[in-house]
């Protein structure tokens, strides 16, 4: 059975750190990207950021400079540094894999709809 589950979410101020993580399980997942999403309440769940299984990265402009997506395959984890938080980074932040993992297309790098396995969710809230 295909596992995502992420951790690391909490409560911090404005201009604070978190690292989340999402841990693999059910099967390898180093030939894939892997996303982190989020989803903000009364908003559609939106892009953050993507590495694919070449270690490539991308961020949607909103965190770029400011996240980091890292993975390690030989734990089959893969991470979102977060620094500098601000109050509209508040939301729930899902991980996401891709079974292909080079897309050539933005858009579908971007598109929850190019993802095949979900996580659960971790809640990040930052209080101003």
């Amino acid at each position: 059975q295909v596992q995502l589950a992420e951790s690391g979410g909490g409560l911090v101020q404005a201009g604070g750190s978190l690292r989340l993580s999402c841990s693999a399980s059910g099967r390898s997942f180093s030939s894939y990207a892997m996303g982190w999403f989020r989803q903000a309440p009364g908003k559609e769940r939106e892009f953050v950021a993507r590495i694919n299984s070449a270690d490539t990265s991308y961020y949607a402009n909103s965190v770029n400079g400011r996240f980091t997506i890292s993975r390690d395959k030989a734990k089959n984890t893969v991470f979102l540094q977060m620094n500098r938080l601000k109050p509209e980074d508040t939301a729930i932040y899902y991980c996401a894999a891709d079974q292909q993992s080079h897309r050539i297309s933005m858009s579908s790098r971007r598109s929850s709809t190019s993802y095949d396995y979900w996580g659960q969710g971790t809640q990040v809230t930052v209080s101003s």
